[in-house]
């Protein structure tokens, strides 16, 4: 078996984001987290992963603090799995992700999933990048700096 490229030391935050989350089955076992999957049997329905890959993949959410395991809602001997806050955090990837799908994989008309706010029942907007002052960034506008550790620190 080959030993896959560890991230986890690099400097930048993509490469460590896509160390922790980036195979798709991650990526498709925190979205169906959000859409409210708990149980082992939940996710490999929805899926159709191999029982051993997903036990890989939750395994390693659990592991980097992406999913906790809990006792069952039902009150059985059952546990389930639920997102932390860090797991939470990924809202916005897994948004615009969505979008960007949306955007550019279905034709006009096509059928498809949609993300709706609940209270209004309405699609989301599309997700913008912006700056501190308000305005719409593009790629052009932003610039990648390196931080440094300040003097005298371990």
């Amino acid at each position: 078996m080959v030993n896959r490229t560890r991230f986890d030391d690099s400097d930048c935050p993509v490469a460590r984001s896509v160390d922790a989350i980036g195979d798709w089955w991650s990526l498709l076992i925190v979205r169906d987290a959000f859409d409210g999957s708990r149980r082992f049997g939940d996710f490999q329905r929805s899926l159709g992963v191999a029982k051993n890959i997903l036990t890989a993949r939750l395994r390693g959410l659990v592991t980097g603090g992406v999913l906790e395991t809990v006792p069952a809602s039902d009150g059985s001997a059952y546990r389930e799995y639920v997102l932390t806050p860090k797991g939470r955090a990924l809202f916005p990837v897994i948004v615009a992700l969505r979008q960007w799908g949306e955007e550019h994989f279905f034709e006009p008309g096509e059928p498809h999933s949609e993300l709706l706010d609940r209270r209004h029942e309405q699609p989301l907007r599309p997700l913008e990048v912006r700056s501190a002052d308000g305005r719409r960034l593009n790629p052009e506008d932003t610039a990648v700096r390196k931080l440094t550790k300040p003097a005298g620190s371990p």
